[in-house]
């Protein structure tokens, strides 16, 4: 999600509505059969098993987005990859839906849907070594991405270029493609991953972890490859991630990620509806300039590409326009005064301007944390900035109603591109290599009461403003699997025509449909968006 944006807007709403270190000896077992008890220690917790009637089982519930609360039989809290194949077995044994939670920052009610009757929690399992076999990193999937961070950067010195909340867990988002501040300059975490160990279902019902790595011999590739983009909940439990960037030699664990800048600037700049007079030549000028910066600075390895920025516009009743993001390198203040120049041009000079230089540790753990609303979420990619027309959109969508109980609406466009471009498209499941902006689109409030209400004003803003191709957005630019929406799925909300997975997946679907067939067979992992198994023909053959 939008960083240090969408927590400064989201403060200002509500005043609006209201009037680790190396050493560890962690070495990660090179596949499942070698687990904890081989590598001489026990799992840091687990199995829990916790029902209705258990002390801990109303905390598990609530670990998720505030609008969804499950009602599961119970929840397996997991120390282990064992502990997760012999849940992973009872519930199949059963009959029971499974879903999986690692961070909980899910943006729909996947994990919590009434169908779910057995709850997966991976926040017990939140290793992150150096695995001296694999030459690579290991990351467990409840690790969160701050502490991904930590035990990178002072244990080794690198990183990965993964996402600005801290708070996130590292099994869903990684999988998703994993995308932050260092993205342009680095890539997606994905074009780091190495391996994937996953609790899948076989054709006989039995639950086994398969290591599949990204190696052309692995007979197993094709599931490593559906998780550089496939998305989460579709083929198997994730219980370990191992990271290398392609092409790094040596045994040296501090040259097999990129290095972690030494620091960055973070900075914010806002333009406030009423102290600049923003009219709506003003206001979409503003968007068009930010728009521009992204089309003129995105290419593979461009000095800029080390800069991030996040315009995010908002409703006028919250009265804040306020753009944030990340730039480091030794000309980083320079970076950073070109885009503000830029930004402001025809506009007016920002209020409010920050830039904190401090060490980049310290920086990517004080990104945001903000799931105390409820929220509904959109997306969108872009090749080229806004049209005419739908810029109009925006600024009568976000002048028009102004409830002061939808405590913060908005549109948020972030700078993409750079060694995002440089992988192919099918060279992972991640498709969207050619966009220069990622669009979020955000709603937020508290009462429970006006859910219906604030998710239509949102379908509302996205259907304008996409109302050229079909109320979505173009299929050439398709949307962002980490922020899911079901409305894509629904044909009462999307009448475009265009399918979900093209959205999400583009030319890569039917690629990812062979790779459900082959390692989720018995469909045991499914939600809204889930990837779904190729159709039989008539003579028994199988087809997208």
């Amino acid at each position: 999600m939008s960083g240090v944006n969408r927590r400064q807007l989201l403060r200002t709403a509500t005043a609006a509505a209201s009037g680790v270190v190396a050493g560890l000896g962690l070495d990660t077992p090179a596949s499942a059969a070698e687990g904890a008890a081989e590598a001489g220690c026990t799992p840091p917790l687990g199995p829990v098993k916790a029902g209705p009637d258990d002390a801990r089982y109303a905390y598990l519930v609530r670990r998720g987005q505030k609008r969804w609360v499950g009602t599961p039989d119970h929840v397996w809290v997991a120390g282990s990859t064992e502990q997760v194949v012999a849940a992973v077995q009872e519930a199949v044994d059963s009959g029971k839906k499974i879903a999986v939670r690692s961070g909980g920052h899910c943006a729909e009610g996947w994990v919590d849907d009434p169908a779910v009757r057995v709850l997966i929690d991976m926040s017990g399992m939140t290793q992150v070594s150096y695995d001296p076999a694999r030459r690579a990193f290991a990351v467990e999937p409840g690790a969160t991405l701050g502490e991904v961070y930590r035990r990178l950067v002072l244990g080794w010195g690198v990183t990965i270029p993964a996402g600005w909340c801290p708070g996130v867990g590292a099994g869903g988002h990684i999988c998703g493609g994993g995308y932050g501040v260092l993205s342009r300059a680095m890539g997606l975490v994905v074009d780091h991953l190495y391996a994937v160990e996953v609790v899948v279902v076989g054709r006989d019902g039995k639950a086994s972890a398969v290591v599949a790595t990204r190696e052309a011999s692995d007979p197993n590739r094709e599931l490593w490859w559906g998780h550089t983009g496939g998305g989460g909940g579709n083929f198997g439990v994730v219980t370990r991630y191992w990271l290398r960037t392609p092409g790094a030699e040596g045994s040296d664990p501090g040259q097999l990620l990129p290095r972690a800048p030494k620091s960055a600037i973070a900075f914010s700049s806002q333009w406030p509806w009423q102290a600049l007079k923003l009219d709506e030549p003003k206001f979409t000028r503003l968007i068009r300039n930010h728009m521009d910066w992204c089309e003129r600075n995105s290419a593979v390895g461009a000095a800029a590409t080390r800069l991030y920025a996040d315009l995010t516009v908002g409703r006028k009743a919250n009265d804040l326009n306020l753009a944030g993001g990340q730039v480091f390198g030794p000309d980083a203040a320079e970076l950073l005064d070109d885009y503000l120049a830029a930004l402001g041009a025809g506009v007016g000079t920002p209020l409010n301007v920050t830039r904190t230089e401090q060490p980049w540790l310290a920086a990517a753990l004080d990104g945001p944390n903000s799931d105390i609303y409820r929220l509904k979420i959109k997306s969108g990619y872009l090749r080229k900035g806004f049209s005419d027309a739908q810029l109009a959109a925006v600024y009568e969508n976000l002048t028009r109603e102004q409830d002061p109980k939808l405590l913060f609406g908005s549109v948020g466009i972030a700078s993409y591109g750079g060694q995002i471009s440089a992988v192919a498209p099918d060279a992972t499941a991640f498709p969207h290599r050619d966009a220069v902006m990622r669009v979020q689109y955000t709603a937020a409030w508290d009462d429970p009461g006006q859910d219906a209400t604030y998710v239509e004003w949102l379908r509302r803003l996205y259907r304008e403003i996409y109302a050229g191709t079909g109320g979505v957005p173009d299929p050439k630019d398709g949307a962002y699997i980490n922020y899911p929406d079901d409305d894509l799925a629904d044909p009462a909300v999307n009448t475009s025509g265009v399918p979900w997975s093209t959205l999400y997946f583009k030319d890569n679907y039917p690629r990812l449909q062979k790779v459900k067939a082959t390692w989720d067979p018995k469909n045991i992992f499914s939600h809204t968006l889930g990837i779904e198994p190729p159709k039989a023909t008539r003579d028994g053959r199988r087809r997208p």
